[in-house]
């Protein structure tokens, strides 16, 4: 197989990727997605996509931020390869290419949130370097 992987930075390039996105949220919807991108991306938000041709078969969010305790870090958020294509090292693949990303930038470290059900993401990670190192906390407002 050869894939491509593609840069996104705008909008109308990630809004193809919902469908994708929808297997880790099912709840967003493309008004909701759109919506969010647009608060997103002028924040730094990027994308980092593989394709089959023409379909979209992983998607990754990134982000490049600072943090005191941290200093420079690129955040993965969004990490999805379709059921389908998992176990051909498409993610090993974009996890090496965010790797790199973060070094040009000159980031410290790379971070996440994994879901604590998701025992098959924290595998993933672990054997690519990753710690768990926390807990994430979240408080919803009305």
């Amino acid at each position: 197989m050869s894939f491509t992987f593609l840069q996104l930075n705008s909008v109308e390039e990630m809004l193809p990727n919902l469908e994708l996105l929808q297997l880790l949220s099912p709840k967003l919807t493309p008004k909701l997605y759109e919506a969010n991108l647009m608060l997103m991306i002028p924040n730094g938000y990027a994308q980092i996509v593989v394709k089959d041709g023409k379909n979209i078969v992983a998607v990754s969010g990134y982000w490049i931020l600072a943090k005191l305790y941290c200093g420079k870090y690129l955040e993965i958020d969004n990490f999805i390869v379709h059921p389908t294509y998992q176990g051909n090292g498409i993610g090993a693949d974009i996890l090496q290419w965010l790797d790199s990303k973060a070094k040009q930038e000159k980031c410290k470290v790379m971070m996440l949130d994994a879901y604590l059900e998701n025992h098959q993401a924290h595998q993933f990670y672990k054997k690519h370097g990753f710690e768990a190192k926390g807990f994430h906390f979240i408080k919803k407002l009305a």
